[in-house]
């Protein structure tokens, strides 16, 4: 999950995560909890975008056995996840890069949590396809992001509820109304239809929306 950071501070990442996005901690739980349905104790989970590693630590507390890779192209956030893992740091293989850049498994289950919302739809199919590729047949894949009406009247009204919830959160008024205008403009985000529908074109089914928290949804899939 590569949200930028300064390397060190540790301390206060999660908390910071966590005024943007919506019952964090519950996601990152429910997320290995879907995954724990199918990927058995000792299974090998991919996580892409990784950087961070609160999705790492929340996987590798509640399921100890598991052998976890995190893929990000930033080693500065794979520098913070080490430092949010502290000693479980051991139990994850990072990997800097991309999809393409990831082992080819098979992995038995596999998490993209706050990450595909940066990736035009062209890439974003085919980073998805890829990570399809690595995964045994009948894994399960969690993934949640930005995912909300495009255009029009209904998407101003979600990014206006987003910006009253980062307020409401603690961010400065000024910031939140400047994210309204970088979302509308530099964030390639999709509408739920279009994001279910890369999933199906992927190659993945019996996709299943288990999380919503304003413009951010959640599903898995198989």
């Amino acid at each position: 999950m590569s949200f930028p950071t300064n390397s060190g501070d540790a301390s206060s990442y999660a908390e910071r995560v966590a005024r943007h996005v919506p019952g964090l901690r519950d996601l990152h739980r429910m997320s290995g909890l879907l995954l724990a349905e199918a990927v058995p104790a000792e299974g090998r989970v991919l996580v892409l975008g990784a950087g961070g590693g609160l999705e790492l630590r929340a996987f590798a507390e509640m399921q100890p056995g598991w052998r976890l890779h995190g893929v990000d192209p930033s080693a500065e956030m794979i520098a913070q996840a080490r430092l949010v893992l502290g000693d479980r740091a051991s139990s994850v293989a990072f990997h800097e890069g991309y999809i393409d850049d990831a082992p080819p498994g098979p992995f038995d289950g596999a998490a993209c949590l706050l990450t595909l919302h940066f990736l035009p739809r062209d890439e974003r199919l085919r980073t998805v396809r890829e990570l399809r590729r690595r995964l045994r047949p009948g894994a399960p894949f969690v993934v949640a992001h930005h995912s909300f009406p495009q255009g029009g009247r209904q998407q101003d009204l979600w990014l206006r509820r987003n910006a009253d919830l980062l307020v409401s959160g603690g961010v400065p008024p000024s910031q939140a109304e400047k994210s309204i205008a970088v979302m509308k403009e530099r964030l390639p985000a999709l509408s739920p239809d279009e994001d279910e529908a890369i999933l199906r074109e992927a190659g993945f089914g019996d996709i299943q929306l288990f999380y919503a928290g304003f413009t951010f949804k959640g599903w898995v899939c198989y």
